[in-house]
């Protein structure tokens, strides 16, 4: 049995390192999506993850999937073809859209999508708070890529991204790294693993250290608002190197 999160949403969370090792780092069930509990679960390298219809589940995996923010590989044949392209960066101008984007992309193995009406809600409450935040790519005023997901001081919890037209996610992606590299931000959370990921930079870290190094960014002061002034429709090719 798996402990049941009381109604209080400042309740705290069990130990991530009671979570159960079949599946892989599920925690505790119920609560709410409030923006109270998702920011705690957050801040301690928890996150929701359930089907539309089902109890909240509440997971913490071991180990974790990381990108370092000056680790996402972009092969150099793609690089170059951002040189030529007219694609344009944004930040925080289109979240509900990446979110519903993300909801409807299809992933390979997987049936459904666990971003239900009830989680689109919530990130959206979250990002009109300045806690959530997307990386959009735009063709002229169309949505070709996007990542989404929840920043606390200076750690992002990347939550989904989508690609529209081949390659929007890498670039989102790769915006998304260089942009929170500029602030000194090193970690992007990734939360399992993908080979995907894994071709594009991402890591195994045992859930101790990654407990570890997140327990002291959350901490440090971050940027809560909207970003958009920090993507303002930028050149794919900014990326190019």
């Amino acid at each position: 049995m798996i402990p049941v999160l009381p109604v209080d949403p400042n309740a705290a969370f069990p130990p991530v390192e009671r979570a159960l090792r079949e599946p892989d780092g599920l925690l505790c069930a119920g609560g709410d999506l409030s923006p109270t509990r998702l920011l705690n679960a957050y801040r301690h390298g928890i996150f929701p993850w359930f089907n539309p219809g089902e109890p909240i589940l509440w997971w913490s995996p071991d180990p974790r999937m990381v990108f370092r923010t000056d680790g996402v590989r972009l092969t150099s044949k793609f690089r170059r073809g951002l040189r030529d392209s007219s694609w344009t960066l944004r930040a925080d101008t289109a979240f509900a859209e990446v979110m519903r984007a993300c909801a409807t992309a299809p992933r390979p193995g997987q049936h459904g999508t666990w971003i239900g009406a009830d989680m689109i809600e919530a990130y959206v409450e979250l990002h009109r708070l300045g806690h959530a935040h997307s990386v959009e790519v735009f063709d002229g005023s169309r949505l070709v890529g996007g990542i989404y997901g929840v920043a606390i001081g200076r750690m992002f919890y990347g939550e989904s991204m989508f690609s529209g037209e081949s390659g929007g996610s890498k670039i989102a992606l790769a915006a998304l790294a260089q942009l929170l590299l500029s602030r000194g931000w090193p970690l992007i959370d990734a939360q399992v693993e993908s080979p995907h990921l894994r071709t594009l930079g991402a890591e195994l870290v045992p859930r101790a250290v990654f407990a570890q190094r997140i327990a002291a960014l959350v901490d440090q002061p971050g940027i809560v608002g909207s970003w958009s002034a920090d993507l303002p429709g930028l050149p794919v090719s900014w990326l190019a190197g």
